[in-house]
């Protein structure tokens, strides 16, 4: 008996030990199934959390052998994943589109886009109308309307329409004369569409200003509740990280005071748009870096967008002779920003939809980089490239930024724009990610869908939600799964400059992560879409469970 006793009180004794011995930690996620993204694509079982950052991370067994929490979370074997960041948005634009502007997204006619917009102003009364989201490609008449019918709905008040690319607009009467718009006004970088000399009401791209700059700017308070709101939608979708592709000093101000308050979890990376005072503010102070803001980049526009016809061509448009699109920063000047982005080490993210467009660019980044380098200097989108520009973006490190969504929205019409022949270069992501070997991947929201995981089958299944077209669209330009994965993580956060503390779950980065319903790298990939966040967690936090 006295042998037996003394046993039990070296084995507790023993224990007692152990767990005095244990590190504690925050969280500890157990029994789960993590892709880590590291540079061997491991997997793992269990991760200890503390004070935001991975602790450690690995076997279960060893997980729980060196570490205590009050807090264990049991997956029961569900898949998790690092924070989906999205490396080209438009956070903050997004955000004021849930407050204010009419959703005129799905409309199939401009006559369903005036019974929407009557609905909202009657619920949402002021002064200026506005709403965005409509698209002419996918109505039966696919021309741009006018302004008549605005004209006799609104007669007394501003309307402004922005086309679902943010490169056209349709307005009213009253719009026009606010912003002082007359049968022989021009503008550099846009078009006035005129009927039998007068203005139809259509604005494309920089003539889109002239209206939009009439309109009242929101308050701190307004911009402060867009940001929140954005926030919220994108934690549902399982995004911890955007990089918001053109802010202006006094919304990053706001974001930043939110962040410091602890109201504004989300971590941006933000790119300044080219104004005097973005410049004096930012960029010639040097980056600026919190641990959730992110500012050392500049946003440029090089042309305007396919579905508007205002991207850039080297030859004309298939379905519009005459017309090869808009040049909307002058080469001058964007030489100006990348000379002044180089002497205060800031990295320049140009806008470039057309062929000729990328071919400007790739030149003019070509004559700053020179050769090899690890500026991390992006295009966004290039949507459409000549075959025989393909090897600049590797001869000089050019960063490819795509949004594969913008591949199957444009699919059933984006062969009528371009041709036969140069829609082979067009959407080629798989192309273009062999150039330096990665390729970061966004949505460009609101001008697509929000939700990452439609990034995520769109780039590797080349299909609409309906599995349109069966064999996927121009399916040799699809990249494979664990590719995607990391152009949607570890990928975005190098594009950022961030890959050290986030886009992969590793001791000492910050933990970042979700989980998922199901295991989007082995399910079938019509299945993808459907998936379901079930958590969100920034810095070991929860952020969204769904009710």
């Amino acid at each position: 008996m006295k042998k037996f006793t003394f046993f039990l009180f070296a084995l507790l004794t023993a224990n007692l030990i152990s767990c005095s011995s244990m590190e504690k930690a925050d969280l500890i996620i157990k029994n789960a199934k993590i892709y880590t993204i590291d540079s061997t694509f491991s997997k793992a079982e269990a991760m200890a959390v503390k004070n935001g950052k991975i602790l450690a991370i690995g076997d279960e067994s060893e997980i729980l052998n060196h570490f205590k929490s009050e807090v264990v979370l049991d997956l029961e074997g569900k898949p998790v994943f690092p924070g989906f960041i999205d490396a080209h948005c438009h956070f903050y634009g997004y955000g004021l589109g849930l407050l204010q502007r009419a959703d005129l997204t799905g409309t199939n006619s401009f006559d369903e886009v005036l019974d929407v917009l009557k609905k909202h102003h009657e619920t949402f009364s002021s002064f200026w109308i506005e709403g965005r989201g409509w698209d002419q490609n996918d109505w039966e008449i696919k021309e741009f309307p006018d302004k008549e019918k605005l004209d006799i709905l609104f007669p007394d008040n501003p309307v402004l329409l922005t086309r679902i690319d943010g490169h056209a607009a349709i307005v009213n009467t009253r719009a026009l004369q606010i912003a002082g718009i007359e049968n022989n006004t021009r503008i550099e970088g846009g078009n006035i569409i005129l009927k039998n000399g007068k203005p139809t009401g259509v604005l494309i791209d920089n003539a889109i200003d002239l209206v939009s700059k009439k309109n009242p700017k929101p308050d701190v308070q307004q911009i402060s509740k867009a940001l929140l709101a954005a926030q919220q939608k994108c934690f549902e979708v399982g995004l911890t990280g955007v990089h918001d592709a053109g802010l202006d000093a006094n919304i990053i101000g706001i974001i930043d005071s939110l962040q410091k308050t602890g109201q504004l979890k989300m971590k941006i990376y933000a790119m300044l748009s080219p104004t005097k005072k973005n410049f004096s503010t930012y960029v010639a102070k040097g980056p600026y870096k919190t641990d959730r803001l992110n500012v050392r980049s500049i946003k440029l526009y090089a042309d305007g967008a396919l579905g508007s016809r205002g991207a850039k061509m080297l030859q004309d448009y298939s379905d519009d002779p005459g017309n090869t699109g808009l040049v909307l920063t002058s080469p001058d000047s964007i030489r100006n920003f990348c000379q002044k982005a180089l002497e205060n080490n800031y990295q320049v993210c140009t806008h470039a939809i057309g062929d000729s467009a990328n071919r400007m660019m790739l030149t003019i980044y070509g004559e700053f980089l020179k050769g090899s380098n690890d500026k991390r200097w992006r295009i966004e989108h290039d949507q459409v490239v000549a075959e025989e520009d393909f090897d600049l973006f590797g001869k000089f490190s050019i960063v490819p930024s795509v949004q594969p969504t913008h591949a199957t929205s444009d699919m059933y019409w984006a062969a009528n724009r371009v041709g036969a022949e140069r829609v082979k270069g067009a959407y080629a992501y798989k192309q273009l990610m062999v150039q330096n070997g990665w390729l970061p991947l966004g949505t460009d929201f609101p001008i697509e869908n929000i939700n990452p995981l439609f990034t995520f089958y769109a780039a590797t299944e080349r299909k609409d939600l309906k599995g349109f077209p069966e064999g996927g669209f121009q399916i040799e330009n699809a990249i494979n799964r664990e590719d995607a994965l990391k152009g949607m993580t570890i990928w975005a956060a190098k594009a950022a400059f961030e890959e050290n503390e986030k886009g992969s779950l590793e001791s000492g980065k910050k933990a970042d992560f979700v989980v998922l319903e199901k295991d989007i790298m082995e399910i079938p990939g019509s299945e993808i879409p459907q998936t379901k966040i079930l958590m969100t967690f920034i810095d070991g936090k929860m952020v969204f469970e769904p009710k």
